[in-house]
This record gives structure tokens, C-alpha cells and sequence, in this order.
């Protein structure tokens, strides 16, 4: 079934606040193989300008992805998630994420288009610490394959 068009522009709530560690830093930048001694040691954070470590750029993923479940699992939009693949994802930084944050994300479906027979949805997800200050915004697309014409 295709996507509701009407749905581009929704926002959806903020979630409750995840409060970043450095622990939960450091289990990222191992998984994704990354040594920055920035990641784990304060010292070399502070050699570098930054309070406290900070996170790897792709870090956000986690929280924004779990965002992104209140428009996944919105039965009015009607995606089917068995059809979804991970189609792109990107980061737009104010500054780095730091342990000791506490981040909400509000997504918003910023684009739905049909193409080749599947249907692409851009969901934005802006990420704030708790302060109200603007941290990084995510763009996520999702491809729902060989829906657009049922």
C-alpha cells in the first residue's frame, strides 16, 4: 500500500531525554572500530577544545533511530516495515555529542516519493540537549520496496 503523502511535515514528540556516558562512548567507538583517543580519554577531549570526551559522528544513530520507531510504527502511514531497507543516512553537527548529555530527538517525515516502483521517506530527526541547545540534526532514508504501485 502506499505511503500517505499527506504525512510529509508531521512531527512527532519529543522522546524523553538519553543521557549519554562515557562508558556508552566508548562501547561505540570500539563496535565501530574507531581509536580516537578523544572518544575515551577526557584529557585528550580537553587537548582538543571539548569538555568532556565526545562521540564518535555517527553516535546520534542510536537515539535517532529509536526516534524514527514513532513514524515506523505509525499504523496511519501505512509502511510496511518488512519492505524497508536502510537507504541513507547523514549527520548535520552544531557541535559533537558529549558524554554527560542529555538528548531528545523530534523527528519530523520531511519527504515521501514514489521511484522505480518503491517509496522513499526522509524522516529528520533534530537532536537538543536538554538546555534547549541544538546538537545535530539526522536525515534517514528509508526505501519501502515495491510498494508504490500496489
Amino acid at each position: 500500500m502506499p505511503l500517505d503523502p499527506s504525512f510529509v511535515g508531521r512531527s512527532y514528540p519529543p522522546t524523553p531525554p538519553y543521557e549519554v556516558g562515557r562508558e556508552k562512548i566508548r562501547e561505540f567507538a570500539d563496535a565501530v572500530g574507531d581509536s580516537n583517543p578523544a572518544y575515551r580519554d577526557p584529557d585528550a577531549a580537553k587537548s582538543l577544545g571539548h569538555p568532556e570526551v565526545i562521540a564518535p559522528p555517527t553516535f546520534p544513530f542510536l537515539i535517532t533511530y529509536r526516534a524514527a520507531a514513532q513514524v515506523v510504527e505509525d499504523p496511519e502511514l501505512g509502511l510496511d516495515f518488512t519492505r524497508v531497507v536502510h537507504g541513507d543516512q547523514r549527520f548535520v553537527y552544531t557541535r559533537p555529542v558529549r558524554a554527560g548529555d542529555r538528548l531528545s530527538v523530534t523527528v519530523t517525515i520531511d519527504a515521501i516519493k514514489s521511484m522505480a516502483g518503491n517509496e522513499i521517506l526522509t524522516v529528520r530527526g533534530e537532536v537538543h540537549e536538554s538546555g534547549g541547545d541544538h546538537v545535530v540534526t539526522s536525515f534517514m532514508t528509508l526505501v519501502a520496496r515495491a510498494t508504490a504501485g500496489e
